[in-house]
């Protein structure tokens, strides 16, 4: 969410801003909140001036009885009533005003940095750079679920009737191995000093609009029927969450933090041939980064985030390559965005598992995160998130990566303490 003052300011920025997002529906909403935030302040002012002016005559009624004026204390006494019912109409207009000034100002996008590639969509995401050779084996690779069944590693008919599509059973080696690539991803992070957390997977209303649009609350969000909680689609929301209406120390950031948690989403809509199996499921579990920092060091975290995907991908022999996110692909409250990608080489082609974002104080704005200087001076926070891994599009492209000519799945060497030992599953 947008300081109002800025949009009061920089009008043409935003409109601007929205045009690059081509999300043009969204243009009279500038000029709309630009008029409510006028009538807010005349508002304001009027009630001040009332409030001068009852006090005024306050004293004035003390003078004229004191005097034993009676009959024009009484005349000041309704003046003071007219006063006070004029202010009870304009409490009850600022109300109302403010809300339509809340609900515009929760859908102007956030004010994307100028690096960012303009483009409508994803397919406009630029790519950054290659990490690792990517390499096509002499021999067959099969799908995802093909691989894993030659293990007895997944059940989807059972998980089908239990729960419905979108879910899974999975088993043996191929459920250990997901455990293990779990915790060699949290103690990755914990070594890269970040503080690791388990946070709540229910969140209420106000954190679930703190952290994202309306929009994406609704293709994602699951809510729990007649109370006011929401499954988390990932620990993000809760991480960030921790941190609603604080005033935090400025020495004390920043704050890094990894977590672990199951995510649940809708996913709505519907997904291509590419994208059944275990791509695209209603619930997985996920190891994640986040960091709440002063706003001059956010971009500086922004690079440190995503590489350590990139790096934890690499450390597993898994070639990657990372996509800048364009304007028209960016959620409303980032800044910046940036997808890492790995590859596969069944499809021969790079595909989605984690993406790093900024967003600059958009959420610390929404829910109340701010941090007092050393000169008193109080400010709110940058956010920013990234994915460290999540298993089930991470297991895709590690079978598929580490396959081998006779069926056998190598396990890389820095996997091995948390798979008993092993240095492959057959």
């Amino acid at each position: 969410m947008l300081d109002i003052k800025f949009l009061r300011q920089n009008p043409d920025v935003v409109r601007e801003n929205i045009k690059k997002k081509f999300q043009d529906e969204k243009l009279p909403l500038v000029d709309e909140v630009i008029e409510l935030d006028k009538r807010n302040r005349e508002i304001k002012g009027e009630v001040e001036a009332l409030r001068a002016e009852k006090n005024k005559v306050s004293k004035e009624i003390g003078a004229c009885m004191a005097h034993g004026e009676k009959e024009k204390a009484e005349e000041l006494k309704k003046k003071v009533q007219e006063n006070a019912t004029r202010m009870e109409e304009l409490s009850a207009e600022e109300k109302e005003v403010e809300a339509k000034i809340k609900k515009d100002m929760m859908v102007i996008p956030n004010i994307i940095d100028p690096s960012v590639p303009i483009g409508k969509d994803d397919s406009q995401n630029v790519e950054i750079e290659k990490f690792g050779e990517p390499v096509v084996p002499d021999f067959e690779i099969p799908y995802h679920t093909e691989i894993m069944e030659k293990f007895n590693g997944i059940d989807l008919e059972s998980a089908g009737k239990v729960a419905g599509n979108g879910f899974y059973y999975l088993m043996g080696d191929i459920a250990r191995l997901h455990s293990a690539v779990i915790s060699y991803a949290r103690d990755f992070m914990i070594d890269r000093g970040f503080t690791y957390c388990i946070p709540p997977f229910m969140i209420r209303s106000n954190v679930v609009t703190g952290v994202m649009s309306f929009a994406e609350m609704d293709s994602m969000m699951y809510k729990i029927e007649g109370e006011d909680l929401y499954l988390i689609g990932t620990s993000e929301h809760s991480m960030i969450g921790k941190f609603i209406d604080t005033m935090l120390d400025e020495a004390e950031l920043p704050k890094t933090l990894t977590s672990y948690s199951p995510c649940f989403r809708k996913e709505k809509g519907a997904h291509g041939i590419e994208e059944r199996g275990v791509y695209r499921i209603h619930q997985f579990e996920k190891q994640e980064m986040i960091v709440v920092c002063k706003p001059e060091e956010s971009k500086e975290w922004y690079d440190k985030l995503w590489k350590n995907t990139v790096d934890l991908f690499r450390s597993l022999d898994i070639p990657v390559r990372t996509l800048e996110c364009c304007s028209g692909d960016l959620a409303d409250l980032k800044v910046k965005s940036c997808d890492v990608e790995a590859w596969s080489p069944r499809q021969k082609k790079y595909f989605e598992v984690g993406s790093c974002s900024n967003l600059g104080d958009a959420q610390a704005r929404r829910l109340g995160i701010r941090v007092k200087g050393s000169d008193g001076n109080k400010y709110f926070a940058h956010t920013l998130n990234n994915t460290v891994v999540a298993p089930p599009r991470m297991l895709i492209a590690f079978l598929e990566n580490n396959l081998q000519a006779d069926g056998s799945v190598r396990i890389p060497e820095v996997l091995r303490p948390y798979m008993g030992g092993k240095s492959e599953i057959r």
